[in-house]
């Protein structure tokens, strides 16, 4: 797909326009959602929900434009793209997993360190033992 140095320009530009619309569009999402356009939002879950949906689906979409443009993804032979893609959905499950495994970890911390406490309450309330200090049968 030949084209000349000015039609390269023309989407090049285009191509920056559109990635600028969608950044800021994600810029008003996130404030949205965070209840500095319409104070109270935050509050809501469900505007949050909706919010951070918007905003991956927006990002993934940037993603997606700048590798099959800018990087000329959609022009090359289906093998290598996929070859690009396949690591890429890797790498997202890896990021997931790995939130997940520490989302994990931080609850079991979370539930050591209440059973801690509730082991230092229990000795707390139990009355003091007095050793006895006396020697039997001694000189």
């Amino acid at each position: 797909m030949g084209h000349s140095y000015e039609e390269s320009k023309k989407l090049v530009v285009k191509g920056l326009w559109l990635l600028a619309i969608i950044t800021l569009i994600e810029v008003g999402v996130s404030l949205l959602g965070k209840g500095h356009i319409i104070p109270g939002l935050e509050d809501n879950n469900i505007v949050f929900i909706v919010c951070a949906l918007v905003i991956i689906v927006l990002s993934l979409y940037k993603a997606y434009f700048i590798i099959y443009e800018f990087m000329h993804m959609a022009y090359e032979a289906k093998g290598l793209a996929r070859s690009v893609i396949m690591p890429a959905g890797l790498l997202i499950w890896a990021i997931i997993a790995f939130f997940q495994e520490g989302s994990a970890w931080k609850a079991n911390r979370e539930y050591v360190k209440d059973r801690n406490m509730e082991g230092v309450e229990m000795v707390k309330q139990q009355p003091a033992v007095k050793s006895d200090t006396k020697h039997s049968g001694g000189h």
